[in-house]
């Protein structure tokens, strides 16, 4: 094995080791962002509101009933 098949060998094993860590990120941000779609849509009413009124409650009010949270 000559140097430069060896140092190319070396630098596509770093980008390999590299990348398992931006899917980890990755996902976990797709993970974050659902989940923070899934409690405005469903859960900001009541006891549990982050914000005052029905505006969040109003603007996804068709998307909590296509996803069978109750609202009425």
């Amino acid at each position: 094995m000559s140097v430069s098949s060896s140092a190319a060998a070396g630098r596509a094993q770093g980008r390999a080791a590299r990348l398992p860590g931006r899917s980890v990120v990755a996902a976990g941000s797709a993970l974050a962002l659902a989940v923070v779609l899934l409690y405005l849509a469903g859960f900001e009413q009541g006891a549990v509101a982050l914000f005052d009124g029905t505006t969040v409650h109003e603007f996804v009010h068709d998307a909590r009933h296509a996803l069978g949270f109750p609202c009425h």
